[in-house]
């Protein structure tokens, strides 16, 4: 039986998963351990990491990978996500984390990390879901990939991420005015219309979208099925309604709405708004909320995993 291990360091936490797998079988998880970050109150205008910043991620990888020696833990594939790939100060910052823990963080180019994003959600919806499209919103960038096999054809990724645009268009993530609203819009759409060779949805293609702000979405909008093991849709019509929802409200009231969560009501609205004009650029009506991502995609390929039509389960994050 094989095993792996990846550790996701990002603007809200650093996660260690650890799952097994055994030909015919599906993922086991073995180890989960989740350590809470904030690194987005640590910036500076530029986009550095403060020093506090620094000494939270250093804590934060060391008792993430402090795991019961009994336990045997694999060779960790660690890697940081765009708020520290993105940094002026990467290098110093994975230096520095490398010294203390002796954990080195890798940082994976946005192509990579839409084509890892795809190979998670192919394997979620398995070989009979046919030509795919996926879409991904992070705090730094959008990772767009379809295509009909097990890797993708056309990748994408735009620095058009929920932190990003709170940053630089939504400060402290209120909305100002309805005109601010509008240039929020006009700037997204002007992007992606820019954006060479974005990938499309075809009619009858699935379109699998692979993020926390897209899951949180979904659950604001209240879209479930009846059935206990329905999965979640959101479409273009209840992401345009949740807008005026959360541009009404600030972050503090937006973290009691159903689905948003404290720690990411700051950027919901800048998400609501990327995922609306994404939506739009992409020609897609639904989307399915799709719970794998860039660090599934990661452990499948490290095992070896082939596309299969075998049970899923859903992996602690």
């Amino acid at each position: 039986m094989r095993q792996a291990g990846v550790l996701d360091v990002g603007c809200h936490s650093a996660l260690l998963t650890v799952v097994r797998w055994r030909a015919g079988a599906a993922l086991e998880p073995v180890f989960s351990r989740k350590v809470r970050l904030r690194l987005q109150e640590t910036l500076d205008r530029k986009g550095r990491l403060g020093e506090a910043g620094v000494e939270s991620v250093e804590r934060a990888v060391a008792e993430a990978v402090a795991a019961d020696p009994d336990l045997r833990l694999p060779e960790v594939f660690a890697f940081a996500t765009s708020i520290i790939r993105d940094a002026p100060n990467r290098d110093e910052v994975i230096a520095r984390v490398a010294r203390a823990t002796g954990t080195r963080l890798r940082v994976l180019p946005g192509e990579e990390e839409a084509r890892l994003a795809y190979v998670a959600a192919r394997q979620w919806a398995g070989p009979a879901a046919g030509p795919l499209l996926v879409l991904d919103i992070g705090g730094g960038t959008v990772e767009i990939a379809s295509g009909t096999g097990e890797q993708p054809s056309a990748v994408c990724s735009l620095p058009l991420g929920a932190r990003r645009i709170t940053r630089d268009w939504l400060p402290g993530g209120s909305i100002p005015s309805k005109r601010r609203l509008a240039e929020v819009r006009q700037h997204l759409r002007r992007s992606l219309n820019a954006a060479t060779g974005l990938p499309q949805a075809e009619p009858g293609w699935p379109v699998l979208a692979c993020s926390k702000t897209f899951e949180q979405l979904a659950r604001l909008a209240g879209t479930r099925g009846t059935a206990p093991r329905a999965r979640r849709r959101l479409s273009l019509p209840q992401l345009r309604a949740a807008v005026p929802l959360l541009a009404g409200v600030g972050p503090a009231r937006r973290a009691k709405l159903p689905g948003i969560s404290r720690h990411r009501a700051e950027q919901a609205l800048a998400g609501a708004l990327i995922a609306e004009a994404l939506m739009e650029a992409c020609g897609v009506r639904t989307v399915e909320i799709c719970p794998w991502s860039t660090r599934e995609g990661l452990l499948l390929e490290r095992l070896g995993v082939p596309l299969t039509t075998s049970p899923r389960p859903r992996l602690a994050g």
